[in-house]
């Protein structure tokens, strides 16, 4: 056997006082450092987030009212168009022709008009002088009635003629945005041929949502005083979750309530201006038929006990903090949250006004733990 020296003593004595030092270490460690808020009453807007949908106020399809060759368009698809712009133009040579055709017409009645009061009036003139008869008279004021109808038949046939005509100029009956054009010059259009285009309007604008039937009762007892559901503002977010900058009043609550969930529609005004101007094409923010989320707020917040949403934690039991006590000690203390924001949550069971809650240094916290808090920076706490 190969036989190895013994270590000194002094090198047992070294490490052991290694060892005592340690445990010494460790028994003495400061507390963790934890940022706290105390929890206090302040107002939150009540809120309830809901699917909706965007509704141009007013919407036209162009439809032509007369058979015709499409020989113009008038405008760039996507573009701005005013009241009574001229959008497509139809050929009108036709329909020219067709009002001088009924001018004519016209002309000849009054002719054959003109001639039965000359037969009338001679018919007159000699029952008056025993020269003629009641039969005479009555059969030229036949005639002469007869006359002056087809003069009304011919003028009617001219003005159907001319309304043709206008038909052949398609004009914008709103202002808005026009969509792009379904026909291409050169086809024959008719009243059974479809929308040539769409026109919509884009400021103001409507949101549709459903809401349930308890929630819409709730805000309209709590605000009966102040307007009923008028007291209740529409905020938007977008489809990239940014908060829209405009805010909406309701103006429209449906007349029948949804069998099946419960719901009834409601309808907003919410302002839509040009954000920007591409060539032609003036930019809103939202579009006809966009998917929103519409915030129903309360115009008067309430009161909440407000902590940051952070300090709150989950388990399979259910959402809890942690309260320091007055003896720097770490509880566990499970809450019951209402209404609340991505920022700040609003506790209405399991805390007490004033009660200091870990904020920062969560990880580092256990129940029964001593802690050393202080407060908590501002932007953690949401202030």
């Amino acid at each position: 056997m190969r036989a190895y020296p013994l270590l000194p003593v002094t090198i047992f004595a070294a490490l052991n006082l290694l060892a005592v030092d340690g445990v010494a270490q460790v028994g003495s460690a400061e507390p963790p450092a934890v940022g706290v808020v105390a929890a206090e009453s302040r107002p939150m807007a009540e809120t309830t987030e809901i699917n909706g949908r965007i509704q141009s106020i007013e919407r036209v399809d162009l439809v032509p009212r007369v058979t015709a060759f499409l020989k113009e368009r008038l405008f760039t698809e996507g573009a701005e168009v005013k009241k009574g712009d001229i959008l497509y133009r139809l050929e009108k040579p036709p329909f020219e022709a067709d009002v001088e055709a009924k001018q004519a017409a016209v002309a000849q009645a009054k002719a054959q008009l003109e001639n039965a009061n000359l037969t009338l009036s001679r018919a007159q003139e000699l029952l008056q002088k025993s020269s003629g008869t009641q039969v005479a008279v009555d059969n030229a004021l036949a005639d002469q009635r007869t006359a002056a109808a087809q003069v009304e038949a011919a003028q009617a046939q001219l003005h159907q003629a001319h309304i043709n005509l206008d038909y052949t100029d398609i004009k914008s009956p709103i202002d808005g945005r026009i969509g792009r054009t379904s026909v291409t010059i050169g086809n024959v259009v008719s009243p059974t041929s479809g929308a040539l285009a769409t026109v919509v309007s884009a400021d103001p604008i409507y949101v549709t949502f459903p809401v349930a039937m308890r929630r819409v009762l709730e805000l309209r007892d709590r605000y009966a005083d102040r307007g009923g559901l008028d007291a209740v503002k529409i905020r938007l977010k977008l489809p990239n979750g940014r908060m829209y900058g405009q805010t909406g009043k309701l103006d429209f609550v449906d007349i029948g309530v949804a069998k099946d969930t419960d719901t009834i529609v409601l309808r907003a005004t919410i302002p839509n201006p040009v954000i920007r101007t591409v060539g032609t094409a003036q930019l809103h923010e939202l579009f006809d038929d966009e998917f929103v989320t519409v915030s129903l707020q309360a115009v008067q917040p309430l009161k909440v006990l407000a902590v940051p949403r952070l300090a709150v934690l989950s388990d399979q039991q259910g959402d809890y903090v942690y309260v320091v006590n007055a003896q720097n000690v770490a509880e566990q203390r499970r809450v019951k949250l209402g209404q609340s924001t991505p920022e700040i949550a609003a506790v209405t069971e399991g805390l007490k006004e004033g009660e200091k809650i870990v904020v920062e240094g969560i990880q580092r916290v256990r129940p029964g733990l001593a802690v050393s808090p202080a407060v908590a920076s501002a932007m953690t706490t949401g202030r």
